[in-house]
């Protein structure tokens, strides 16, 4: 029987303390991740600056913000601990700056119909991760051939409701198997639920299957 793996979603609760990073880190370790997975973004590449200008609530994303000299500190953390540590680049430069340290890139839900990003994490030759919320099926197909294109086939699906939190009857784990048949790759479920008895569901739907990064 395969091990299923679990990703801890940092996401900004770094806070922007190097120090709070690394304990986040030695944290998921202990508890039995694989995996860390962040996120790289710079607000002015998210947001117009007429929506920042206007909005002081988008300008405090700005502390939520990974800063690029953390990330050395922790990939080599990472190493230490034998923990994979992978990434969600928002902008194609985060891509090539990112490429270096992470295990695997992760693309998220809304930027899925982003060709350009696809194509630039598929040349790295990382496994790749993608996220299917909001997307139909047709537009999953289509994601998935431009990264075996590009000559990578190193591709984990999770299936994911975008919701935050997302309520457990909307959760509709059926859909594993359905990615599983349709693919043939390895799939997941990416929990936005405050459910662990979602989460016992999705790995029951795995069955044998794991997320190999």
């Amino acid at each position: 029987m395969k091990k299923i793996n679990f990703i801890a979603e940092v996401s900004s609760n770094h806070n922007k303390s190097l120090n709070r990073t690394l304990k986040i880190i030695n944290s998921a370790k202990k508890s039995g991740f694989a995996a860390v997975k962040f996120q790289l973004f710079k607000i002015d590449e998210l947001f117009s600056k007429e929506i920042l200008n206007n909005s002081p609530k988008h300008r405090e994303r700005a502390k939520w913000e990974l800063p690029l000299e953390f990330v050395p500190s922790i990939s080599k953390h990472c190493k230490l601990k034998k923990i994979k540590f992978g990434c969600t680049p928002f902008y194609l430069e985060a891509v090539d700056y990112l490429n270096k340290y992470v295990d695997f890139f992760k693309i998220s839900s809304y930027e899925l119909l982003w060709d350009k990003l696809l194509i630039k994490c598929a040349e790295t030759k990382k496994p790749v991760i993608i996220s299917t919320g909001m997307a139909t099926l047709n537009e999953v197909s289509k994601a998935i051939k431009i990264l075996k294109k590009t000559g990578n086939k190193k591709i984990t699906i999770l299936h994911c409701v975008s919701s935050y939190p997302a309520e457990f009857k909307h959760a509709n784990l059926a859909v594993i198997e359905k990615l599983r048949k349709k693919f043939n790759l390895n799939i997941g479920w990416s929990d936005h639920t405050v459910n662990s008895n979602v989460i016992a569901r999705a790995i029951h739907k795995w069955s044998v299957k794991d997320i190999e990064l």
